[in-house]
């Protein structure tokens, strides 16, 4: 085998990996459960911030929305890379208030899970979509998120709410811009590490979403 076949091969083999990897995770009830603090109301400032910090990286619907709405930011230029995700973050806010104002939701999983495989899609179709066409679907998708992060936080008093709304929105768009950054390097580097990249990312993120799908029906 030549080299430049290994090396072609080894990022594929550890995309592939990664892949499996988080569609087991979606499965896993720890990863359904959502609650970075074991089910209770946080009580404190920092119990705020820290449950903030980790509903969307232990929500792996969540997180995996989070990765649809960077790859689909990668695909803007200039500027617009960066605003736009922004309307995905303010929507989760709005969303969460709603939810704490006793609002209801209908079907608020099967959405999410439904939005998380519908964008999947959408990378793989490769569709270049406005600017404005992301900021609408970002905002219409991040109002059900935003609301399914509030059951963690109701009944909380003002300083860990306001502390779990900044905790948040700050992971959230810190991992949206993670991903757009790394998938610039990616791209520096190859066209067709990029490409990749793009696919499995897009494959990664429909399975979690069809998986969480399944479980929201069943």
């Amino acid at each position: 085998m030549t080299q430049n076949t290994e090396e072609t091969m080894k990022p594929t083999t550890h995309a592939k990996t990664m892949l499996f990897a988080l569609t087991g995770l979606a499965a896993s009830p720890f990863a359904h459960a959502h609650h970075p603090m074991g089910g209770q109301t946080p009580e404190t400032f920092t119990q705020g911030l820290l449950s903030g910090f980790g509903h969307p990286v232990i929500g792996i619907d969540h997180f995996a929305f989070l990765v649809v709405v960077a790859l689909l930011s990668f695909t803007l230029s200039g500027r617009a890379r960066f605003l736009v995700p922004i309307a995905f973050v303010a929507a989760t806010v709005a969303g969460t208030v709603y939810h704490l104002g006793a609002a209801d939701l209908p079907l608020a999983e099967t959405v999410i899970a439904l939005s998380v495989l519908l964008g999947g899609i959408t990378v793989l179709l490769k569709g270049n979509l406005s600017a404005m066409l992301l900021v609408a679907l970002f905002g219409a998708a991040g109002v059900y998120h935003g609301y399914a992060y509030g059951e963690a936080i109701i009944g909380a008093e003002t300083s860990p709410l306001l502390a779990y709304l900044f905790g948040f929105s700050m992971i959230q768009y810190a991992i949206i811009v993670g991903g757009i950054k790394a998938l610039d390097l990616i791209a520096a580097r190859s066209e067709k590490f990029q490409y990749l990249a793009l696919r499995l990312g897009g494959i990664a993120t429909a399975a979690v979403g069809a998986t969480f799908l399944g479980l929201s029906l069943s």
